[in-house]
C-alpha cells in the first residue's frame, strides 16, 4: 500500500461513534489524517482544505439532503463513500454508497473495509489485467505469504527453492499490480482466496 497519508473524514454527530472509529483507524498500519464533520456542509468545507480519500458517513445525515449528497459525490469523483450503519439503510442511499460498515462490526472487519476502499483503484487496475490469472502455484505462494511466512518457509512448505519463491512473488506483483503484503492480503480476501477470519490475531 502507498505510504502517503490518506485523508479520512468521519461525518457523524455521535461523539462516541466518532471516537470509536477514530480509535480503530489510528490502530491500523496505515498513516491517516482523520477529520470530524457533523454535516454535509461541514464535510464540504473540510474537503476544500484536504481532499478526502474516504468519507465515513452516517446515512441519516444524507436522508433529507440526498440532492446535496449526490452533487458532492459527482464533484468528488475519486472519494470513496462508506456508510456507518446503525440499522437498515434506505435502499436509494445504500445504492449510492461504495461500502457500509455496521457499528456492530469487529475492528478487523471495519479496517478491512477501509483498506479495500483505499486499494480499490489499485484493484480495479489489477482486475483489468486479470486475464493473466494467477497459476495454482502462484496462488499457493500467495496464501502462504499473506499468512506471514518468509520466503524460506514458503520454499520449505512447497518443496521449491527460495529463488523460485522470489520469481513467483514477482509474477504475483506483476499480475495483480500490488507489491505490499497488506495489499496482497486484501487482494486475497477480495478474490476469495483466503477467509479473513483465519487471519485474525
Amino acid at each position: 500500500m502507498s505510504k502517503k497519508t490518506a485523508n479520512i473524514i468521519i461525518v457523524e454527530t455521535s461523539g462516541i461513534i466518532y471516537e470509536g472509529l477514530f480509535g480503530i483507524l489510528t490502530g491500523m498500519d496505515q498513516s491517516f489524517s482523520i477529520h470530524p464533520a457533523e454535516s454535509l456542509s461541514e464535510l464540504e468545507k473540510l474537503n476544500l482544505k484536504s481532499k478526502a480519500d474516504v468519507v465515513l458517513i452516517n446515512p441519516l445525515l444524507i436522508q433529507n439532503q440526498l440532492k446535496h449528497f449526490l452533487s458532492l459525490k459527482r464533484e468528488l469523483k475519486e472519494t470513496h463513500w462508506v456508510g456507518i450503519a446503525y440499522s437498515l439503510i434506505d435502499q436509494q442511499i445504500s445504492s449510492e454508497l461504495d461500502d457500509v460498515v455496521n457499528i456492530n462490526d469487529s475492528p478487523e472487519k471495519i479496517t478491512s473495509t477501509i483498506h479495500r476502499q483505499l486499494l480499490s483503484e489499485q484493484f480495479a487496475g489489477s482486475r483489468v489485467q486479470q486475464q493473466e490469472v494467477l497459476t495454482d502455484r502462484e496462488t499457493d505462494v500467495l496464501k502462504l505469504l499473506v499468512s506471514g511466512n518468509a520466503n524460506k518457509e514458503i520454499a520449505d512448505r512447497l518443496n521449491i527453492s527460495t529463488h523460485t519463491v522470489i520469481s513467483h512473488r514477482k509474477n504475483i506483483s506483476q499480475k495483480t499490480g500490488i507489491k505490499s503484503v497488506s495489499g496482497l492480503t486484501i487482494y486475497a480476501v477480495d478474490n476469495n482466496l483466503i477467509k479473513l477470519d483465519n487471519y485474525r490475531e
